[in-house]
């Protein structure tokens, strides 16, 4: 089976928002049968198919349960971490150094999700990665978004997509998901003084499940902010 033909089995399924249980039999067997490019060539079908969709109400949440069940039947062999996972902890270098590094090796795409951006390198490692053609994409809180220092509003001003959560509540998250295969989370926000005073730990993993959870509660935040 091509990646056409992958392309076409989501699209087939995707139709009526539903993943029927001869549809999931059909992707156990092909999770268990493809190459793992092809297996994220689906994964990530699906998630470029379903952000189609969730800018609408009636159709975002139905949406993104048929995409949670599709990454969870394809994942069902990939539970394990292909590389080590690694961690890194604050004052210090080690957390801003690992992100940059990531945002260097980006070749598809960026999703961050942060509650705080006020670090001009790393504000500037995702504008690089824009400018060379990464898809990224930013949600935030507007807590903190339009505070001098912040570096939100001048990403957006550069054409990044941004979304800010604007309830009474916090979108408190502090994570980041490359290439659709890195999950990067933990405390760390995005600032100078997480890297110079603060007490602070992320954790960069590659880790199928994971990382597909993760990026289905980017979709859901990027819906709701929208």
């Amino acid at each position: 089976m091509d990646f056409n033909q992958l392309d076409q089995t989501l699209r087939d399924s995707l139709a009526d928002l539903k993943l029927s249980v001869d549809e999931r039999d059909e992707l156990r067997e092909l999770g268990q049968s493809l190459s793992p490019d092809a297996i994220r060539f689906l994964r990530n079908r699906a998630f470029a198919l379903v952000r189609e969709l969730v800018a609408d109400p009636a159709q975002a949440q139905p949406a993104l349960k048929w995409l949670e069940q599709v990454v969870k039947t394809l994942d069902l062999k990939a539970q394990v971490a292909r590389e080590p996972a690694s961690a890194h902890f604050s004052p210090g270098e080690s957390c801003r150094q690992k992100i940059l590094a990531l945002c260097r090796a980006a070749r598809t795409q960026v999703d961050v999700c942060v509650f705080t951006l006020a670090d001009d390198l790393l504000a500037a490692a995702l504008l690089e990665c824009h400018r060379r053609g990464v898809a990224v994409r930013l949600i935030t809180d507007n807590d903190k978004a339009f505070d001098a220092g912040s570096d939100v509003v001048w990403l957006r001003d550069q054409g990044l997509p941004v979304r800010v959560d604007r309830s009474s509540y916090h979108m408190h998250h502090k994570f980041a998901v490359f290439d659709g295969r890195l999950l990067l989370n933990g405390s760390f926000n995005w600032t100078r003084s997480a890297s110079t005073s603060n007490e602070e730990n992320l954790m960069v993993i590659e880790h199928a499940q994971l990382v597909a959870d993760f990026r289905t509660e980017f979709e859901r935040l990027w819906a709701r902010h929208a």
